[in-house]
């Protein structure tokens, strides 16, 4: 039994998958919500509850941690969640698999692999790296493996951008428009946590997901345009003033402040570790964008292109 802690995308497709596979699931969420399938039990409880964590997660032989707490309660939300599922995976002798992203690099001048120091000044990328450190530092089998920013229904540039492609009106986006940057599917996030969960040649370390060569921000959204059968987009980018001014009123807004960096200027993974050890290998851009559009909010959903909110994965 493989319990997956959070019912967000990434969650659910390991969910979906395992029980594709036979696998028997729990899911973890607050409102116990979840896929439904006759091997998937949806479980209601709070991540940070260590006592309740380790009751859930008995018997289990791979947790997978694919919590995300509010953008802005980071520094307060993910150390009790982190040291419960640490605590659990211990109990129970479980491989801990933790969903991760490359805030803990910080600022980056070239292509970031998993040797790339951690280095990072802004409070979320310390949160990363404290959560990475204390699972290393418990003795338990884990690893961690690091995404880009997604290409995926929620929590993307493509939810920020789709309700005003489909209305025909100009996308506002936070970051330039025209500089190379990471994306990474979320199925692919998914299948990388599946399959090194059972490797132990993964566990011990952080891997990077299978990425595609990195694009623009104006590359995506057009394919995403072709693929949607929608005119081409019309992008314009906001100045940093404006940002900054957004961050008065929008909690998003204003920690995106800490990371524009990643949005300003190149920000490449480095993705071919992953791929020479367990031949894994990142899902061509097209056929990634047209199941995310399968799956994508409708325009009545629309956030008129501004910085959307991020929400929890529970």
């Amino acid at each position: 039994m493989q319990v997956i802690v959070g019912a967000g995308a990434v969650g659910t497709i390991i969910a979906t998958r395992l029980a594709a596979d036979g696998e028997p699931v729990k899911i973890v969420s607050r409102s116990g919500g979840g896929p439904a399938h006759p091997l998937i039990e949806r479980v209601a409880a709070d991540a940070a509850d260590a006592a309740a964590l380790r009751t859930i997660t008995a018997g289990a032989s791979v947790i997978y941690n694919c919590v995300n707490p509010q953008y802005h309660a980071w520094p307060t939300d993910w150390p009790p969640i982190n040291r419960a599922l640490v605590d659990a995976a211990a109990a129970n002798d479980a491989v801990l698999a933790i969903t991760g992203n490359l805030y803990g690099y910080g600022r980056v001048d070239r292509p970031m692999t998993e040797d790339t120091p951690l280095a990072a000044t802004g409070r979320k990328g310390r949160v990363r790296v404290a959560m990475w450190q204390e699972a290393l530092a418990a003795g338990i089998r884990t690893f961690e493996a690091r995404a880009s920013d997604y290409i995926s229904p929620t929590s993307s540039v493509i939810e920020m951008a789709l309700p005003a492609l489909r209305a025909g009106k100009t996308v506002w986006l936070p970051g330039a428009l025209d500089v190379p940057h990471s994306y990474t599917y979320i199925g692919d996030v998914a299948q990388t946590l599946i399959t090194l969960a059972t490797d132990e040649r993964a566990w011990g370390r952080a891997w990077h997901v299978p990425s595609p060569p990195p694009m623009t921000s104006r590359s995506l959204l057009r394919t995403v345009a072709r693929i949607a059968g929608l005119p081409a987009p019309r992008l314009r980018s906001y100045p940093l003033p404006a940002v900054w001014a957004a961050g008065l009123t929008d909690r998003f807004a204003k920690e995106f402040r800490e990371v524009r960096h990643q949005h300003v200027k190149p920000f490449v993974l480095d993705s071919s570790r992953v791929t020479a050890t367990f031949g894994l290998t990142h899902t061509p851009v097209d056929e990634a964008v047209q199941s995310v559009l399968g799956s994508a909010p409708s325009a009545s959903m629309a956030s008129g292109g501004r910085v959307p909110s991020k929400s929890t994965s529970e």
